[in-house]
């Protein structure tokens, strides 16, 4: 019975590769099978790890695998732990492997977790935006690598914001898990590609470079309009979440609800007593995606941006109107930010120019020298030119 399950498993894996449009790396498993057919393997995976509708798991294990182990990000391995919250190792019902947490009691894998294990496959989909902690994951991911001699795949998938650059870059004062790198808030590269600036730029803690293969796309560039098969993570449920994400991810180092709690994360804002706002919403607990949200079971008066994240895909810019309105219309100005915002910022000046009323365009000429630098940098571990 399980050989026929795999045999229909692997007849329908290769049938929505090959008539797919855009092709993950994922997808192309006769570039990396040979690679691992015999080696002992772990994956650092999640919920969008797939082909198409079939875990990559699942895929590998029925292609005889030796998976050993699974690593798991922010939210887990299933996808639905809340953000932030830590997560403990535990075993996969479904096979019985050990799932060891790079978001628990640490964030970067021992040497005793990678004893016994010649490749790690890394497969999650990535949003392009810095403080989305999947990049991080991969940055520790590959300096363990690097550290222990095990090989590491990338298997690339597209970037939903890979069509612009925007934002401050990163001072790395303000380094942090929600930043680790000297790059803007929506930097335009696939997961793969960074990991190959990781390397080359020699990020990672290590004497060693990664021994580092990417497993690039098919029939995609950094123009290439591609709506996620399978939600990121708990609260980016949709295209317009993810478009609104690097704007409105600021509220989070403010006393402002960035949506957390209701049925539209990251497509709205505002608070109690906001002095200014036409929309209302109430947060509430969520299991698995904002159990404990700012504001919950308070109303909170605001703006509702869902249908706005077309101008984003117009004007191939982060929008800072949102925080300066936000700012202009709270009472209590002293307690608008709290510490949390310079990590998400990467920089002291952004909190400074809203607070001395400096204008949206020339905050956004203080990052240019930087970003023309980071471009310089990028051009060069570009897959899709």
């Amino acid at each position: 019975m399980k050989k026929i399950y795999c045999l229909i498993l692997l007849t329908l894996v290769i049938c929505i590769s090959v008539c797919g449009q855009v092709n993950t790396g994922a997808d192309q498993i006769n570039k990396y099978l040979p690679v691992i057919k015999k080696l002992r393997v772990a994956i650092v995976a999640n919920q969008t790890s797939k082909i198409k509708n079939v875990h990559l798991l699942d895929t590998l294990l029925c292609r005889g695998v030796n998976i050993r182990k699974i690593f798991s990000p922010e939210h887990g391995f299933r996808g639905n732990i809340d953000a932030g919250k830590k997560i403990a190792d535990g075993k996969d019902l479904k096979t019985g492997l050990p799932i060891i947490s790079l978001y628990g009691k640490h964030k970067k894998p021992t040497n005793k977790d990678l004893s016994g294990i010649d490749v790690v496959i890394f497969d999650i989909q990535d949003v392009g935006v810095r403080f989305y902690t999947y990049i991080s994951t991969l940055h520790y991911v590959m300096e363990a690598c690097a550290d222990n001699n095990v090989k590491l795949i990338v298997l690339d998938r597209p970037n939903p914001n890979a069509f612009y650059i925007d934002g401050p870059v990163l001072d790395t004062k303000h380094k942090s898990f929600v930043g680790m790198h000297p790059v803007p808030v929506v930097y335009g590269m696939t997961i793969g590609e960074y990991a190959e600036m990781i390397n080359g730029e020699n990020w990672i803690n290590s004497d060693n470079k990664a021994d580092l293969k990417v497993v690039k796309l098919m029939n995609w560039n950094h123009d290439t309009k591609y709506i996620l098969p399978v939600k990121p993570s708990p609260n980016l449920p949709n295209r317009e979440s993810i478009l609104l994400y690097p704007s409105l991810c600021f509220f989070e180092g403010t006393v402002v609800s960035a949506g957390r709690g209701t049925d539209y994360p990251f497509q709205v804002f505002g608070m109690p007593n906001m002095a200014k706002g036409d929309f209302s919403f109430t947060p509430r607990s969520i299991e698995g995606a904002s159990r404990y949200p700012k504001y919950k079971g308070l109303k909170c008066m605001g703006v509702d941006l869902r249908g706005e994240g077309v101008c984003v895909l117009n004007t191939k810019q982060l929008n800072l109107n949102y925080l300066i309105f936000a700012y202009k219309n709270v009472f209590n100005k002293n307690k608008f930010f709290n510490s949390f915002f310079e990590k998400l910022a990467g920089t002291d000046n952004l909190r400074r120019q809203i607070i001395g009323g400096v204008s949206v365009r020339d905050i956004r000429e203080s990052w240019q020298d930087d970003i023309a630098k980071f471009k310089i940098i990028r051009a060069k571990y570009l897959l899709y030119k």
